[in-house]
């Protein structure tokens, strides 16, 4: 194949061929045998790491933000001698320790990049809209609002931090602690914020699955077979209301449908089977109420759950066809915002490697052209 231009420009840099066949979008082009072996040549033998490189610091953060908030904030309390209930001193310091790097180092490298590229784009007056409001463009790529998202979490935590809200009651052997009442009276508003940053940093995370194209397909097909189950759950919600309010409005006892929130929650529990079969039960006293239910279950169970399954089998087969060149056009993508931090000497020797000023054997003895890289096929092709 002769792929020369298609790697380096004129003057031995990355080629931006490989950006425009990504920005050009077709599944089809990126999926040709030539793009395909210069997308995978760039990939695996200079991209590859530096890539890898770049978000080993995202999963070192990850970690630590695990250990501190999923793992040791769980181990056991004892009760001290003057019978105050808190983790031993180097769990504390442990827990201290890593909020402190995730603030630190997390939340302020984040909060570096979004400055940063927000000013790039105010001062470009580039904008865009999302979910109507107008914003720096670069937020329109999901990663960058996530991460956004999880810059807002972090800075949320710093704020509502309990070991800070516990500095004045965090004398002699409790130190670094959480348990006090100003800690204790933002806890549960802390956790909501840390949930919340565990989500966006798992989220995040899956944008390693480009390093393998079977597991970048299947996340991209999950993605566009996400709004198959969006609509299932509107339809569902507006099935919910109604009957709620109509049930609301039916003169019955049951303490499972006294008023609209406790209806609404019983029927989406109908729906996703969690109705314990003892309440249907108790409705036997009630025939109109068992009459509503019945008819909301052959509603929803037997009509809509099916149509779900057949919308995502038909979202399913008209995404799998092309699912292969969406991966690649992913690695494209990814390839080519990691190229710009490659080193411009890995960059020549990598080029000098393929040795493209060399001609090439079109067979034993027959010297071609230069610029190519030689594929042999099998002999019985």
């Amino acid at each position: 194949y002769y792929i020369k231009h298609l790697v380096v420009d004129a003057g031995g840099n990355f080629a931006p061929a490989i950006e425009w066949l990504t920005n050009f979008g077709d599944p089809k082009i990126i999926c040709h045998p030539v793009v395909s072996m210069v997308t995978d040549l760039v990939w695996e033998r200079v991209a590859f790491r530096t890539f890898l490189f770049g978000k080993a610091w995202f999963l070192l953060t990850l970690v630590v933000f695990v250990l501190s908030q999923s793992v040791l904030n769980h181990l056991d309390t004892g009760d001290d001698a003057d019978g105050y209930a808190d983790k031993p001193l180097e769990v504390r310091l442990a827990i201290f320790v890593f909020r402190c790097f995730i603030y630190a180092c997390s939340m302020g490298h984040w909060m570096f990049h979004h400055a940063r590229r927000s000013f790039l784009d105010i001062r470009a007056r580039a904008f865009t809209r999302v979910c109507g409001l107008k914003v720096p463009a670069y937020l329109e790529n999901w990663q960058d609002l996530a991460s956004g998202g999880l810059t807002v979490c972090l800075f949320m935590m710093l704020i509502l931090e309990p070991i800070l809200h516990c500095v004045a009651a965090s004398g002699g052997d409790h130190v670094f602690t959480s348990n006090c009442p100003d800690g204790q009276a933002v806890i549960f508003a802390y956790s909501i914020a840390s949930t919340a940053a565990m989500l966006l940093y798992f989220l995040l995370l899956s944008d390693l699955s480009v390093l393998s194209t079977s597991v970048s397909a299947y996340v991209l097909v999950c993605g566009r077979v996400l709004s198959e189950a969006a609509l299932f759950l509107f339809g569902l919600t507006f099935f919910v209301v109604s009957f709620a309010c109509a049930v609301s409005s039916l003169e019955q006892d049951s303490p499972d449908f006294k008023g609209l929130p406790k209806s609404g929650l019983q029927f989406y529990k109908m729906t996703l089977g969690m109705y314990s079969g003892l309440h249907y039960d108790m409705m036997s006293g009630n025939p109109a109420l068992l009459v509503v239910t019945f008819v909301y279950v052959l509603t929803t169970v037997l009509f809509l759950v099916n149509l779900l399954i057949a919308q995502l089998n038909c979202a399913y087969q008209a995404s799998y066809q092309d699912m292969l060149g969406f991966a690649r056009l992913n690695r494209g993508k990814i390839v080519s915002e990691t190229m710009p931090s490659v080193s411009q000497a890995r960059w020549q020797r990598f080029v000098a490697q393929l040795r493209l000023d060399e001609r090439v054997e079109f067979g034993e003895g027959d010297i071609g052209f230069a610029g190519g890289v030689q594929v042999f096929e099998p002999a019985s092709a």
